[in-house]
Order: structure tokens, then sequence, then C-alpha cells
């Protein structure tokens, strides 16, 4: 089938409906709804079989859904309508909730069901259950809707409003810990829960149990790393990051927007890196909020990792976190630093030094396991491993240039065409798409997929590092590694790959053309699109 994706941005969602319809043969394209103009238009040209909206911020224009089959992605079961489906649902504490396609028609979420899919809640950010539950149960749904060839019936529906700051309003005094994680993780990591610290209007994100605090409801009790844990009425939470209510704030470590904390105990309790030991296997997790690695995340992630290589294993794993593998350097504080070039450039040493210690780690066999989405410079970051590992419903984006026209470094120039060949490796980078595990696996960027969740995923891990530890030519195998390194290394230093590479980047942080500056701003502040690009929008090709 022609599919025109019709969305307000090429969100995780619609990437992966991108993903798994192009794997189907279906031909699909992109719009982004910037207005009723553009998207009539749009159509016009696209002239699709179908319109899925998996993921719009207003009504699709009456002419399209009177003279097309408009389907609709909705984050919420049958019956549930309005535009803030899985907000409510983590706010009232559901045990389940689903997704529901259904057909556009003059009222919002009211039309036919097309199909619908259920899935049990767990205790999880809103950003956390839409990348995982809701979009694997989406994809199900949307595969169903496509084969079928009549809508069936409207469902009875019951409407419920835009969820408002004062319906997550925290009352401190009174909400004890289960309440306030369900209010932030119902606004995470949009738009945060706005709240008042030390006197300051703030949005609080982030939020963890944190145990065995206790304290006067409502104070600060701890600190630890950049975060801070405060009292509720039977406990406390760990509040990793806020933004202040102001014109173009950016969500930021806790620590580093309050004042005074030195007072504060500091407390072992909120870790975004952790390593475990099992069966000759070290596990090193680092779910990093949002896949993004600052300065200092890579610097104490590399640490963390040659820490790992002294101990007696001969596996160490790269766990990543749930939601994300890495999404390379930070662009939040990038764009918060005083000189966003100048801690560009520290942000990609620090990356580039993380991933020289992976590619010439000789002592273990290390392992990515990417039980979450991944992109940029996190991806080549995976690739330094010796073995690439990923979760079925991953989805990769192997490429820089959708950052104003980045050249990227982390050694890719090296890692990506040693997997899938010089020429593969220049469509990849040049195509700024996104790529699922199938594709990427057909490449050579990974080695395996496997898992349909991310407990699955884990389990199977476990046992293939564990078999890997137990292996007895490992030890042939890891000296094999070390002579191609060498062989490899005598041919072309990675200190040449790493200054070539850097030498472009230059240009990007410090040269004359302001495109990367420009994209970062816009992404980091949300600036909707003005219009959608050609390498998404296939019906506005010349050819």
């Amino acid at each position: 089938m022609r599919v025109l994706l019709l969305a307000h941005s090429f969100n995780s969602l619609t990437q992966r409906l991108w993903v798994e319809l192009g794997s189907r043969g279906h031909d699909v394209t992109l719009e982004f709804d910037v207005n009723d103009a553009v998207t009539t238009e749009a159509v016009a040209l696209a002239r699709p079989d179908l319109i899925l909206a998996p993921f719009l911020k207003r009504a699709i224009p009456e002419p399209v859904w009177k003279n097309h089959l408009c389907l609709v992605v909705h984050p919420g079961p049958p019956g549930d309508r309005g535009p803030s489906a899985l907000d409510w649902a983590i706010l009232e504490g559901r045990e389940t909730w689903g997704v529901t396609v259904l057909q556009a028609e003059a009222e919002m979420d009211a039309g036919p069901v097309w199909a619908s899919r259920t899935f049990p809640m767990r205790p999880a950010t809103k950003s956390s259950l839409y990348r995982n539950e809701v979009a694997d149960a989406a994809i199900e749904a949307v595969l169903e809707a496509l084969e079928k060839t009549e809508g069936a019936r409207p469902a009875a529906s019951t409407w419920k409003p835009a969820v408002k700051q004062a319906d997550r309003a925290i009352h401190w005094t009174k909400d004890d810990t289960a309440t306030v994680l369900r209010k932030i993780r119902s606004a995470d990591g949009t738009p945060g829960v706005l709240d008042r610290i030390q006197d300051r209007p703030v949005y609080l994100h982030d939020a963890h149990a944190a145990t065995g605090l206790t304290g006067q409801p409502g104070e600060l009790v701890a600190r630890h790393g950049g975060a801070v844990a405060r009292a509720t009425t039977d406990g406390a939470v760990w509040i990793g990051h806020l933004r202040v209510q102001e014109e173009h704030s950016l969500k930021l470590p806790a620590a580093s927007i309050l004042t005074g904390l030195e007072a504060l105990p500091e407390v072992p309790g909120y870790h975004d890196i952790w390593y475990d030991e099992r069966h000759g296997v070290g596990y090193l997790h680092f779910p990093f909020v949002n896949g993004a690695m600052s300065t200092d995340q890579c610097e104490r992630l590399r640490d963390a990792f040659v820490a790992a290589t002294r101990r007696p294993t001969k596996v160490i794993a790269l766990m990543g976190g749930p939601d994300f593998w890495s999404n390379g350097i930070h662009l939040g504080t990038i764009e918060a630093a005083a000189s966003p070039a100048e801690e560009s450039w520290r942000n990609i040493n620090a990356m580039n030094d993380l991933c020289h210690a992976i590619i010439t780690c000789g002592s273990h066999l290390t392992v990515a396991a990417m039980q979450g989405n991944a992109g940029a410079g996190g991806v080549f970051m995976a690739l330094a491993a010796d073995l690439v590992l990923a979760r079925e419903g991953v989805v990769l984006n192997p490429h820089y240039k959708g950052m104003g026209n980045l050249y990227g470094s982390e050694y890719w120039t090296y890692l990506l065409p040693r997997r899938c060949g010089e020429a593969k490796a220049k469509e990849v980078v040049e195509a700024r798409l996104p790529m699922g595990t199938a594709e990427a696996e057909r490449l050579g960027l990974i080695d395996s997929r496997f898992g349909a969740s991310v407990p699955e995923f884990r389990r199977l891990v476990d046992e293939m590092a564990e078999a890997l530890a137990a292996d007895p030519a490992l030890e042939e195998r890891l000296i094999a590694k070390r002579l191609t390194r060498a062989a490899d290394e005598a041919a072309k230093p990675l200190e040449q790959y790493r200054a070539e590479e850097l030498e472009r980047m230059k240009l990007n942080f410090y040269g004359f053309d302001p495109s990367y500056h420009v994209a970062r701003y816009n992404f980091i502040h949300k600036v909707p699109k003005s219009r959608t690009p050609l390498y998404l929008a296939r019906h506005r090709r010349k050819e």
C-alpha cells in the first residue's frame, strides 16, 4: 500500500512505524502536519491508499478525512478519548491500558475502531511506556488494521480533557511516595510537574523512590551526584532533573539549578551508572535520561569501564538502559553552556575517549546489549564492542547529518566500514533514516537480534554472555582480537581516524556555517518544523 504518515514530528512511534511498514513492503512517505494547506497539498501529491496519523496535536482537516481513509493511533483503549490518554492512565494508577487504531471523523477520537491492543502497566515514566508498551501495541494494532477491508463500529466512549498542571500538582504534606511518583511520571519528559523548590518555580523530571530516606514532607533531605531527594509523607523521592519556569529554559540536572546543596548529606541512592557481576560476566548499566551523554557522564562511564576491565572476568556487557542504549553527546548541556561550541568540543572528545577504551580493550570480550533505541554517536559507540546485540523492536539512527549536517566522530570512519564495507557505510550515514534491527543485521551493524520485551532480552543476554565467559575457546578469541587490533593499528592508527573526524567537526562547531547550532537550538527548544525534509517526504521529490 501507499501509506502517508501524517505526524506532528518524527517521534519514536512514527519512526518505528516507518521502519516496520517499510520492511513489509509498503511504500511509506511522511508529512509534518504544519497547517491545513500543507497537509491537503501533501495528500494530493502522495495519492495514498491510506493516511496514518501516529502522533498529531490537532485535528485532521475535514476535506482530508472525508475523502480519504485516515486511521489515527490513539494511546488508549477503545472508548478512551482526549489528548492526555497516557497521562491520565498513570495519574489514576491504571493496571492495564491500551492502544486503539480508529478512523478519523468529525468528532475527535470517536470514529470506528479498526483494531486495538491492551497491555499491563508498569511503574514507569510516560515516555518509557510510550517507547515500549505503547509502541509495541501500536505496531500490532496498525498491522491488523492494514489487513482489514472494512472498518468496525464506533465504541462507546468517554472524553477526557487535556491534563492541566492543577491535575498533577503535588501536595507534599498529603501525598505519599507512590502518588508523587505517579504525578511526575505522568508528565515526564513533557511538560514536567510545576512545583516550587527554594521558592523558585521549577518543573520536576526524572523521579525515583529514595529508599530509606525520610524527613519533613516537602523538604530537601539529601543529594547524590546531580540529584536531590525530597521528603514525602512516607519516605522520599529522588529528583534527577529540573527545568526552570522561564522561556527557553532547559531540562538540566537538579544540582546545576539549585543552590546551597552543600548543607545536605551526600547519600548514595540515585545512580545513572552502576556495575554488577555474575558468573564471570561484568554488566555495566548506564540508563542516561533520553540516552544523552554529557561530558561528565562520558568521563564517569569511561572510568567505570576501565575499572570493569580490571575485574577477574572475561566478558563485559555494556547494557545501556531499557529505553535507550545511547544517543551520543548531550545537546541539552551543550545548549546550556556558556560556550556551546567549547562544550561540544569537550563532549565529543570525552565520548571519543570512552569509545577508544572499548575499542582497545584486549583483556575482555565486550558485548553491546542494546535494550533500547540508539542514535548518532550512540550507535557507533555500540559498534566499538566486539559483539552487538539488539532487542527486536529497537530503532537505530546511525547518522549525524540531521543535526545541522554534523559530521560525527566516535571513530565511525573506522567502525562502520569494517562492519558493512565502505560503500554501504556511506549510504548509511547519508540516508538520515531510522533503521530496524532486521536491516541492521543484514548490513552487519549488529550481530544478532532477539527478545520481544526488555526482560526477555536481558535474560537471553545473560545466558549468552555467561556462555561466552565459560567457553574454553574464549582465550583464543581474545588473542585473535588483540592481533586484529594490532594489524588495524599498523594499517592506520586510531589517532589518525580521530584527528580526521575532529577536523571536520571543528568546522561544525567553530566554522562560519551555523547549521549545527541552529539545529541543536531548534531540537532542544522543540521548535516546530516549518517543512518536511525530502528524505522523509518522498512524495515531494522531483523524480
